[in-house]
């Protein structure tokens, strides 16, 4: 084929001759290109262990959540514990439902997860990222809402470090004129 095509008015020609040709079943591959002007998706393949569930790691300032998802009746465990026992404050509740309402599954998953570092809030906010995570693992096709809901985004913020000469990271000693 090299020696036939010596310009690249023969390469469009064969090109163009290649394009043209119908597409039948024995020609037609899984793998191939789609047609100019379509719209293909290709979504990743779910990744689920041997026990049927999805993982994922969630972070949020200091703190760490390892979080699996398997379908079940929608009870949350965090260590061990309810998630009534474990988060008291309504709020932080509240954060673990926000990825199941976003992608309209709520009480369609149960969760595991282990949380260890920071404090409460950075505690719900890790299994909260977690579990949009694990979602995705579980369910490619929940990425749109659960990105657009800004769940898949790991907060960034953390606490700011006290520098020297200073009381506190800003909170400067009261100044003394005399």
């Amino acid at each position: 084929m090299a020696d036939q095509i010596k310009s690249l008015e023969d390469l469009k020609a064969e090109m163009g001759a290649a394009s043209a040709a119908p597409v039948t079943a024995e020609t037609a591959d899984d793998n191939a290109p789609a047609e100019v002007g379509e719209d293909v998706v290709v979504l990743p393949e779910p990744k689920i262990d041997a026990q049927g569930r999805a993982y994922a790691t969630g972070k949020r300032k200091d703190a760490v959540a390892r979080v699996w998802i398997k379908p079940g009746s929608g009870k949350i465990t965090i260590n061990g514990r309810d998630q009534e026992v474990y988060f008291a404050r309504p709020v932080l509740r509240m954060l673990l439902q926000q990825p199941f309402e976003a992608a309209e599954r709520k009480d369609s998953y149960d969760v595991v997860a282990t949380a260890k570092g920071g404090g409460l809030s950075g505690q719900a906010g890790a299994v909260r990222h977690g579990i949009s995570k694990a979602l995705i693992t579980f369910e490619p096709a929940l990425r749109p809402p659960l990105k657009a809901g800004g769940f898949l985004t790991r907060d960034s913020r953390v606490v700011e470090r006290k520098k020297y000469g200073r009381k506190k990271a800003r909170r400067s000693f009261q100044f003394s004129k005399r």
